[in-house]
């Protein structure tokens, strides 16, 4: 049965290994590094532009799950809002590979490394996206590796 919700949608058997996924961009400003840190990351080099330039970072930057976040919201914009998601399963090999800086902007892709039927519940697939985003110097400033669960069109047909 055609779930009405997500029948515009793209589906389980819509996707393919190897499909690359476009981000786009996102500049991140001053503000939206403090305003995020105050709430969820509050250490003095996501915070203060004297302490961010002593550290080793040499300068205000973003928090790393700022910069997870951000990749996620260029994914629900760019693929998941478009697919029939029911959510994320989980990530791994999460690696923040050079900091956000104040006025950077980053984007990349999503790549689909696998997709697999669940084999106890035959109406969801599971789909395994690995992430590449980078800053304007094209310099790699977070990789991981992302499951979601999706909806699949016809549940009892073997991926």
């Amino acid at each position: 049965m055609t779930n009405p919700v997500t029948k515009d949608r793209r589906h389980f058997e819509d996707l393919r290994i190897g499909e690359v996924i476009d981000l786009g961009h996102t500049k991140v400003s001053k503000e939206m590094i403090i305003t995020f840190a105050r709430e969820f990351d509050p250490f003095p080099f996501h915070l203060d532009e004297a302490a961010a330039k002593a550290s080793l970072l040499g300068g205000l930057a973003s928090s790393g799950w700022q910069t997870g976040a951000l990749s996620l919201r260029m994914l629900v914009d760019s693929f998941l809002g478009k697919v029939a998601s029911a959510g994320g399963l989980g990530f791994t090999d999460l690696k923040w590979k050079n900091p956000v800086m104040v006025g950077d902007t980053i984007g990349g892709t999503v790549t689909i490394a696998e997709l697999r039927r669940s084999g106890s519940h035959p109406q969801w697939g599971i789909v395994t996206l690995d992430f590449d985003i980078r800053n304007q110097k094209d310099q790699p400033v977070l990789t991981m590796r992302l499951a979601n669960l999706v909806e699949a069109r016809e549940p009892g047909v073997a991926a």
